[in-house]
């Protein structure tokens, strides 16, 4: 005997297909992700990301400019259940509007192509949270790409895609598990490689830094508990440490990755 299934369900194919993609194993044997909200969905409509948007009927209303996006670029357009909405998203709100997009990570050496000048390296990073947020913030300074090395969080991950909103589409991002090799490719493209650190040799505000800061460089930020491991701090050029002036017992990794990043910006 078979069973129905109401069109826009959860348990329509093209849902249960994209509910996989919420795992990094789905995503990554599926060279697709997720993408949530009307931001990201905005973004990713302008860069041309969009396999299919699902929509409930109350987001296809509140936001029809998206719908009639997603269809110039060739996106199918599918309305489904809020419950199904629901299945596609790891929120404790769901807006109801998410999208299928392909993976956006592309090989290191494409990434450091053109003579980079700013590079951000995470290395560790296990947080999403926090990934999205390093994204964004390299975004906002103007960063030429930004490379996740070791074990480090996808940043395909739906919390690190909110957590950049919308980043995550605007500047090249590449993954690579060699972190040293990550590295290694750095420096062989001319940037010098500051790492940092709480007790680095180099303060932040030390005028002289400055030469330093201001040429090409690669900031290489550490996991949230341990820093960048010892054997990769050695290979930087400098530890660089933003000095703390009050009784703070250390800066959070992203509110770092922007001081340090637009350090270098102001640098120039």
């Amino acid at each position: 005997m078979t069973t129905d299934v109401p069109p826009g369900s959860d348990r329509t194919p093209r849902v249960v297909a994209a509910r996989k993609l919420l795992r990094r194993a789905g995503r990554d044997r599926a060279g697709r992700f997720l993408v949530e909200g009307s931001q990201a969905v905005r973004e990713a409509l302008r860069y041309g990301h969009v396999h299919e948007l699902f929509a409930t009927d109350v987001a296809a209303a509140r936001h029809p400019e998206l719908i009639d996006a997603a269809a110039d670029v060739g996106a199918r357009v599918s309305l489904v259940t809020d419950r199904a909405a629901d299945s596609l998203s790891d929120t404790v709100t769901p807006q109801g509007l998410v999208a299928v997009c392909d993976l956006l990570d592309v090989p290191v050496t494409d990434a450091l192509a053109g003579s980079p000048q700013l590079i951000t390296v995470c290395v560790g990073i296990a947080d999403p949270g926090n990934a999205g947020t390093v994204i964004r913030v390299s975004d906002a300074a103007g960063a030429d790409a930004v490379l996740l090395a070791g074990d480090t969080v996808d940043p395909h991950n739906g919390k690190a895609v909110r957590a950049s909103t919308g980043s995550v589409f605007h500047l090249p991002l590449a993954r690579d598990r060699d972190a040293a090799a990550v590295l290694d490719a750095c420096r062989a493209v001319g940037l010098t490689l500051l790492v940092a650190d709480g007790r680095g040799e180099l303060d932040l505000h030390d005028p002289a830094a400055a030469a330093v800061l201001g040429g090409p460089v690669a900031w290489i930020f550490g996991g949230e508990a341990h820093g960048v491991p010892d054997e990769l701090a050695e290979l930087a050029d400098h530890r660089v440490r933003v000095p703390i002036h009050g009784r703070a017992e250390s800066l959070n990794l992203a509110t770092a990755a922007a001081i340090c990043l637009y350090a270098s910006v102001g640098a120039r």
